[in-house]
């Protein structure tokens, strides 16, 4: 079988099961998938992204009656959260099931459980008969792909094989949740938005620190969804560019952009779903125009707008302007 061939449905569920690695469609990015029950296909993915071992999984079900398979205990906030957004880009930290590897987890007594909203992934589980552990299908730290391409152009020859779902509906990774009885703290903003998971449950803690190592989910560590390409964050674009080819990311099309080599506009309308959507595929192009840095402007703090400046500043962690400051991207 061909490293880059494209699977079908069959195929992929035959690949999963014989402990290989199969890239899947969700409606968030395109995961890294393989049999959550065994760590030996699991210590793969951590190969093929060249992830950290510390650095945790999420567990993918196929349907609700999955849950008892992977974790131990799902408080009654938990089984709100999940009747109300799954199958959808939520997921939930919970006491996982003896039954769920530990290198899945990282040594923690939690684990990320979701129900994706696509329908050849859940299709996928379900042939297989095992829920996955399924982290994005990419380099660690770098871009998440949100096409079956992105997926193929940087780890194709790492993996056995690409389920083609076309484009990401969401475009962004999941709201991560930690929930503890009564307790709910938001570990990581994705394509939930806070104020929705607030009017379900109450307050949510957000914590504002980002844990340098041993983080509790994906998502934590300070420098992650990295382009190659340097980039910077902004609340309004610079007049003149901080380099000679410079790209800009930005919601809308601004009034002058003449200075700026490419340009990517998210969102005509100004609509942060679409924004959502259209975010890495933007970054991806940007990214491969060979410019030597990208200017992005950040977004609105609200909805998902809060998630979008979280991958911001986590992409631009590191980057230094010309001028050898450290780039403001604090959210």
């Amino acid at each position: 079988m061909s490293l880059n061939q494209v699977l079908t449905v069959e195929q992929a569920a035959i690949l999963l099961k014989a402990g290989r690695l199969v890239a899947l469609p969700t409606e968030t990015v395109y995961g890294l998938a393989a049999n959550a029950f065994d760590p030996i296909a699991v210590a793969k993915i951590f190969a093929a992204k060249d992830r950290p071992f510390f650095d945790p999984l999420i567990v993918h079900i196929a349907d609700f009656d999955w849950l008892p398979r992977v974790v131990r205990d799902f408080p009654t906030l938990a089984s709100q959260l999940a009747k109300r957004f799954w199958p959808g880009p939520l997921t939930l930290v919970v006491p996982k099931n003896d039954d769920i590897p530990d290198l899945v987890t990282s040594g923690l007594s939690n684990v990320g459980v979701r129900l994706p909203d696509h329908e050849l992934m859940r299709q996928v589980l379900r042939k297989a008969g095992v829920p996955v552990a399924a982290p994005s299908a990419n380099p660690f730290g770098r871009l998440s792909p949100t096409t079956a391409e992105h997926v193929r152009s940087q780890i194709g020859h790492r993996i056995d094989g690409i389920l083609d779902g076309g484009t990401c509906r969401v475009g962004i990774e999941s709201t991560i949740l930690q929930v503890e009885g009564n307790r709910v703290t938001m570990l990581r903003p994705g394509g939930v938005a806070l104020e929705e998971i607030e009017q379900l449950v109450g307050k949510v803690e957000y914590p504002a620190v980002t844990p340098a190592e041993s983080p509790v989910a994906p998502g934590m560590l300070a420098s992650h969804y990295s382009p190659r390409t340097p980039l910077i964050v902004v609340d309004a674009i610079p007049s003149t560019p901080p380099w000679p080819r410079t790209g800009l990311l930005c919601l809308q099309m601004p009034d002058e952009v003449a200075a700026y080599s490419g340009v990517e506009v998210l969102s005509d309308e100004g609509d942060l779903v679409i924004a959502a959507a259209n975010f890495f595929q933007g970054l991806h192009r940007l990214d491969g125009a060979g410019l030597d840095g990208i200017v992005a402007v950040r977004f609105s703090p609200q909805g998902l707008g809060r998630a979008l400046n979280d991958r911001l500043t986590r992409a631009a962690h590191g980057t230094k302007n010309r001028a050898g400051e450290q780039s403001s991207s604090s959210s």
